[in-house]
């Protein structure tokens, strides 16, 4: 395949000042990172503008959630969370021994938060809420999101997976780490793989209050995060304003290639991150011939709908060539 669009992924290489700082770390690469990430901790703490006790890391926000329910979730009890979603997710409740409760999402493409309180409403250690969702890209109302909160037990973490926040509208975010500091079983996830466009680097980190921090950073492996992984994350967080830019650029480009698929009548949910959901379950197979035949990679879900990711401009033009011609 020519355009690889079914991971997500940012199709845009490092910036040059991230690039540099790799190349310059790889000379060392002989010796051992810190024991634990306590100089990664302490930079994303000082970006936030938090407490160094409040932040966790590990490898992507999927290395954090693993943490986090190795250290919340007791064999056999519940972890709760709408369905379709991110594929790990399963995966995280067989590793830690839990129960998975999968709730059905709602025409449109919506998590049910409803649903998903009333299931975590006993028996349950924790929740997840992957926001923006992936796959379908939808986003949950903040009120809903609080009130989700207020609605378990105190003992049930609440897992906010934000690994695609980047590229929602600031008025539209939830107010998701000041929440921390109100709610001591929530964990917010993020991610430097997606917007940041380091993926093969492996990085992630979360917010949560010093006590739930506390005991998820017991589950932290030593060594595990790589010298180079933390120099281009470093440098990444001096890069503000250029990866705005190519945020900017990658949502206009999403919602260039929703309207013209849109235009030819192909059901595209709209969408808050860098990928879009064709609502589509009787013709996927379709997609797929359309699609493969301009050599795009894109997630298929038989009967269900497909994935595509925002690539760059020749990798979108393919999919608008495929799919509106």
């Amino acid at each position: 395949m020519q355009h690889l669009l079914q991971l997500n992924e940012n199709p845009l290489p490092p910036l040059p000042s991230v690039a540099d700082e790799i190349t310059r770390q790889v000379g060392s690469v002989n010796r051992y990172p810190e024991f634990f990430p306590e100089h990664l901790k302490s930079a994303i703490a000082g970006w936030l503008g938090l407490p160094e006790e409040w932040v966790v890391v590990g490898s992507g926000s999927v290395g954090v959630a693993l943490q986090a329910l190795q250290a919340a979730v007791r064999p056999g009890r519940q972890l709760v969370y709408g369905w379709r979603n991110f594929d790990a997710y399963p995966l995280l409740a067989r590793m830690t021994g839990a129960r998975p409760v999968q709730v059905p999402l709602l025409p449109g493409g919506h998590q049910d938060i409803a649903a998903i309180a009333k299931a975590a409403a006993a028996d349950t250690d924790a929740v997840i809420v992957c926001n923006p969702h992936n796959p379908t890209g939808r986003l949950v109302a903040p009120e809903e999101l609080r009130e989700l909160v207020l609605s378990v037990p105190s003992d049930t973490v609440v897992v906010l997976d934000e690994a695609y926040i980047e590229f929602v509208r600031p008025d539209e975010r939830p107010a998701s780490l000041e929440w921390t500091q109100e709610f001591s079983n929530l964990l917010v996830l993020r991610t430097f793989s997606k917007a940041y466009g380091l993926a093969g680097m492996r990085v992630g980190y979360g917010v949560a209050g010093p006590e739930l921090a506390e005991r998820i950073n017991a589950f932290q492996l030593p060594f595990a995060m790589s010298s180079l992984s933390l120099a281009a994350v470093e440098a990444s967080l001096k890069a503000e304003d250029e990866l705005r830019e190519r945020v900017e650029f990658l949502v206009g480009e999403r919602e260039r290639v929703l309207t013209g698929v849109r235009s030819t009548g192909w059901q595209a949910l709209p969408s808050h991150t860098n990928f879009f959901w064709l609502d589509e379950p009787a013709r996927v197979d379709a997609v797929r011939t359309r699609l493969e035949a301009a050599g795009v990679a894109a997630r298929y879900y038989p009967g269900e709908g497909v994935r595509i990711t925002v690539g760059d401009r020749a990798a979108n033009d393919a999919v608008l060539g495929a799919l509106t011609h």
